[in-house]
């Protein structure tokens, strides 16, 4: 039996797959993208990368390198819409699905990453980005 869901999912690769095709889809998301300052997504690939493995029992880079998650906090500078959750949610169902996982690994995750997105909607006003 694997140690952590990290490690029945198929550990690194699995979380480098995921990530990479969600910034993909993000790079030509003309509502999500302007929520990311940096020119290259690669800096938020790797935090959302390595946010996730230590969420799911793999290594701890994240907090080592940045702290205490605080995803609310983290979040509070953009304005996360219903429509921009949405948006993240559609392009997060793709990579998810896209890893072809079992059953129920792959509900187990979509599980969390419903409720994590839910938690990040900060406005209700549509026109914000």
């Amino acid at each position: 039996m694997p140690d952590s869901f990290y490690d029945l999912v198929g550990g690194e690769p699995t979380f480098r797959r995921l990530v990479a095709r969600f910034y993909e889809l993000v790079a030509t998301d003309d509502l999500l993208r302007p929520m990311y300052p940096e020119e290259d997504l690669g800096p938020a690939e790797d935090r959302l990368r390595t946010f996730l493995e230590q969420y799911w029992g793999g290594p701890t880079t994240y907090s080592d390198q940045r702290g205490h998650p605080r995803l609310r906090m983290r979040h509070a500078p953009f304005p996360v819409s219903p429509a921009a959750r949405d948006r993240w949610l559609q392009h997060m169902r793709t990579s998810l699905t896209e890893l072809q996982l079992p059953p129920l690994p792959h509900a187990t995750f979509w599980d969390y990453l419903e409720r994590a997105a839910h938690a990040m909607v900060n406005t209700f006003d549509e026109g914000a980005r």
